[in-house]
């Protein structure tokens, strides 16, 4: 079967480390960053941190509401999150790469099968830029969410 591939980067203000702790926890953190206009909920069903939690997503776009059950590794520790959809196995991954001024350069890609055919063809074609508008927002909204949790540790002194 084809792929379709999806993917957007954006530098987040926060260092590698810090903004890693934040996606790979899934108990507390990662669900923070999800838009809500998308993400309609995310339950941990095994685990929580990093490889070896389950999840279950729900997204919502253009209307149609969809579940994945998803097993989270770690190819790359500390650098690199997958979750894959059992059912279907599409994958998205979370890599944070340092810039080199304390910031991280953050992307979400996502590689799913299509069906074969004009049908495929056409999935490629609207579903890639849905998602990357998706991704778009999510790194906003990680963006802004590691600003003020600085703020928050900078006038509270914890985390």
């Amino acid at each position: 079967m084809p792929q379709a591939h999806a993917a957007m980067s954006a530098v987040v203000p926060a260092a590698p480390e810090e903004v890693y702790t934040v996606l790979a926890d899934y108990r507390t953190e990662h669900p923070r960053i999800l838009p809500r206009q998308y993400f309609t909920s995310l339950a941990v069903q095994q685990g929580g941190r990093g490889a070896g939690t389950v999840i279950r997503v729900t997204t919502r776009a253009l209307g149609v509401e969809r579940s994945y059950l998803m097993d989270v590794s770690e190819p790359e520790p500390g650098r690199r999150l997958v979750e894959t959809d059992r059912g279907s196995g599409l994958a998205t991954s979370f890599t944070v790469t340092p810039t080199g001024d304390g910031h991280s350069l953050v992307e979400i890609a996502t590689t799913w099968e299509t069906r074969p055919g004009i049908a495929g063809a056409l999935e490629r074609l609207t579903t890639a830029p849905i998602m990357r508008r998706i991704y778009a927002a999510e790194l906003r909204q990680l963006a802004q969410y590691m600003r003020e949790r600085a703020h928050y540790v900078a006038v509270r002194g914890e985390v």
